[in-house]
C-alpha cells in the first residue's frame, strides 16, 4: 500500500510529485525544529501583533530558534490566518504556490491552492510550533511603549515585558465599501467582493466596480457561476501578467526595483504575446510602467473578454440608477474624470471590488513616524531607524512584483533576532538613516518614491548588502538568509561579549 501511494502520483502527476519532493526537502533542510511541549525558552522575548500568515510564520521562526514569543490577535480563534480567514471560500492564489512559501514546512497540494488549503497550512504551522499556548485572541493592541529599562509593554504591564516587537497586521483589514450616489435606488443586489459565499449569479448581468485583484477574484467567481454577462468597471488601466512562474520570476529579477531604460522590453512583449488583440486594455506607452505598481497575475481575464463573457470598461462611476450603473466610459490614455461617453451598464448584481481598509500602525511609538523616516521609508522598509528592535513585517508594503507571503518573512524575523542578541551586528540609528537616504538617492527617479515599489531582485540586494557592509554580520549570513547555523554565531557572540565586558562595554542579550 505504501509503495502504491508513492508510485500512483508519480505516474499520474509527475510534476506535482516532483513538487512534493522539493517541498519535503525544503522542510527537512530549512524548517527550524519545533520546541518540545511546555518548553521554557530563555532567549529574548518577542511580542507579535497579528495572527495572520506573517504573524504565525514569524512566531514559528522565533520559537524554532529558541526565542520565546506571544502573539496578540484582535479577533477570535476564527481570525487565525488573517485576511485569508475572511475572504470567500472560492478565493485562492493568483501566483503559483512555489512563490508563496511563507514557511519552509508549508506543503502545497497543487499550484494554485484555495482559501481553505491556505488557512489549513497556517493552522498546521500554528499547531506544529506550539503557538496555541502562545496566542492571546480577542486582545487588540492599542499602544506599545517602553518601560524604564527599555523593555516593551503591550497595552499595559499585565501582558509582561518584551525585548522585541514584530508588527504583523498586514495590509488588508475591514472591507472598504464606499457609498455611490443613487445606490439606494438600485433594485438589484449589492455585495462586497469578500461576501460572495452562497451568492448566485447564474444567468444574471453582473457589474464589478474596481479593477484590481479583488475585481479579478470576483470575475472568476461570476464566470464559474455562469453569469449571463459581466462588466468590469475600472478607473484606469492596470498591468496583467500571465500565471506563469517563469515569467513572474524573470520580472521580479529587476534589481533596480523601478522603471529603467530597458523596461519597454518586457512591457512590449506582454502587449504583443499576452494582450495581443486586447492591447487597448494595457496601460498606454509612456504612462504607467510595469515596475511602478503591483500587477495582477491572471490568464483567465483576457480570455473571458475575448469570449464575450466579460467586458472590461475604463471610466468613472457617475452613480446608480434603478436598473444599473451610469458610467462615463473613457478611451485609452484619457485621465480619470476626463472626457468620455456616458453609458448605462445594466446589472442585476453589483459587486464592490473596492478592496480593504489598511490596518493602522498607530499603536507603535510616536517617534517611529518621524518626518522623512515614516513607513515605508524605514531600514529595509520594515525597521524604524529609531527602534531597531521593532520589525513591521509585511505591513509597510505598498507595491511590488513578488508576494507578501514568502520566504522574506523568515529573513526579516531572523534579522530582528540577530539585532537583539548581537550588539556588534546591531545598526545604529544614523547608519539606518544613511541606508534609507542612499536608497532614495539611487531611486530618485522612481515616481512613487524609493520604497513605494520594489522587486524581489531588489529585496535580495537589500538583504545581501546589509549583511556584507558589516563584517560582524558575516557569521550570521547563513542563519539570516536560510535559517541555518544558530549555534556557532551564538558562541561567537558570547566570546565577543566577554571581550566587551573586559573593556567595560554593555552586553547584548545572551
Amino acid at each position: 500500500m505504501a509503495i502504491r501511494s508513492v508510485v500512483h502520483p508519480l505516474l499520474t502527476s509527475p510534476v506535482i510529485f516532483l513538487y512534493q519532493i522539493l517541498q519535503w526537502i525544503l522542510d527537512k533542510v530549512l524548517s527550524p525544529t519545533p520546541p518540545p511541549p511546555n518548553a521554557r525558552l530563555s532567549r529574548p522575548k518577542i511580542a507579535i501583533v497579528g495572527a495572520g500568515i506573517t504573524g504565525v510564520s514569524a512566531a514559528s521562526h522565533c520559537v524554532g530558534h529558541g526565542f520565546e514569543c506571544t502573539i496578540f490577535e484582535a479577533g477570535d480563534r476564527n481570525a487565525l490566518g488573517g485576511i485569508w480567514s475572511r475572504v470567500n471560500n472560492t478565493s485562492g492564489l493568483q501566483i503559483h504556490s512555489i512563490m508563496y512559501r511563507f514557511h519552509p514546512s508549508v506543503k502545497w497540494g497543487k499550484g494554485y491552492p484555495n482559501r481553505q488549503q491556505i488557512v489549513s497550512q497556517v493552522t498546521q504551522l500554528w499547531q506544529r510550533y506550539g503557538l496555541e499556548q502562545r496566542t492571546k485572541f480577542n486582545t487588540k493592541v492599542t499602544k506599545v511603549y517602553e518601560d524604564a529599562q527599555g523593555r516593551w509593554i503591550i497595552n499595559d504591564p499585565s501582558h509582561g515585558r518584551f525585548d522585541g516587537i514584530i508588527a504583523a497586521v498586514g495590509t488588508c483589514g475591514d472591507p472598504k465599501i464606499p457609498y455611490i450616489p443613487g445606490q439606494d435606488k438600485f433594485k438589484g443586489e449589492i455585495y462586497h467582493s469578500s461576501q460572495l459565499d452562497g451568492k448566485e449569479a447564474q444567468g444574471k448581468k453582473v457589474a464589478i466596480i474596481g479593477g484590481g485583484a479583488s475585481a479579478v477574484e470576483a470575475l472568476e467567481f461570476v464566470a464559474h457561476e455562469d453569469a449571463a454577462k459581466t462588466y468590469v468597471l475600472a478607473r484606469s488601466e492596470k498591468w496583467i501578467i500571465p500565471r506563469n512562474p517563469l515569467v513572474d520570476v524573470l520580472l521580479s529579477m529587476n534589481v533596480f526595483g523601478e522603471e529603467t531604460i530597458f523596461s519597454w522590453i518586457p512591457e512590449n512583449l506582454l502587449r504583443i504575446f499576452f494582450y495581443r488583440d486586447l492591447k487597448d486594455l494595457s496601460p498606454p506607452k509612456g504612462s504607467q510602467g510595469i515596475f511602478t505598481e503591483t500587477p495582477m497575475v491572471n490568464d483567465d481575464v483576457l480570455d473571458l473578454v475575448r469570449s464575450g463573457k466579460a467586458e472590461w470598461l475604463r471610466g468613472d462611476i457617475q452613480g446608480f440608477s434603478e436598473t444599473g450603473i451610469r458610467f462615463n466610459r473613457r478611451s485609452q490614455g484619457v485621465p480619470k474624470n476626463g472626457p468620455g461617453h456616458e453609458i448605462l451598464v445594466e446589472a442585476d448584481v453589483c459587486i464592490m471590488a473596492t478592496g480593504y481598509q489598511r490596518p493602522s500602525l498607530s499603536f507603535l511609538p510616536d517617534d517611529v513616524f518621524e518626518k522623512d523616516y515614516s513607513p515605508p521609508n524605514w531600514y529595509l522598509q520594515v525597521f524604524p531607524p529609531q527602534h531597531v528592535d521593532i520589525c513591521a513585517n509585511n505591513c509597510t508594503y505598498v507595491n511590488a512584483i513578488g508576494t507578501v507571503g514568502n520566504w522574506h518573512i523568515g529573513i526579516y524575523t531572523r534579522f530582528l533576532l540577530m539585532f537583539l542578541v548581537d550588539p556588534l551586528a546591531r545598526p545604529k540609528e544614523k547608519w539606518m538613516k544613511r541606508w534609507i537616504d542612499m536608497t532614495r538617492w539611487i531611486k530618485a527617479k522612481a515616481p512613487g518614491g524609493a520604497f513605494d515599489f520594489f522587486t524581489y531582485g531588489e529585496l535580495v540586494y537589500w538583504f545581501v548588502f546589509v549583511i556584507l557592509v558589516n563584517p560582524f554580520r558575516w557569521k550570521w549570513a547563513l542563519f539570516v538568509l536560510c535559517g541555518i547555523g544558530t549555534a556557532l554565531p551564538m558562541r561567537i557572540v558570547r566570546d565577543e561579549n566577554k571581550v566587551r565586558n573586559g573593556l567595560g562595554m554593555s552586553n547584548g542579550y545572551s
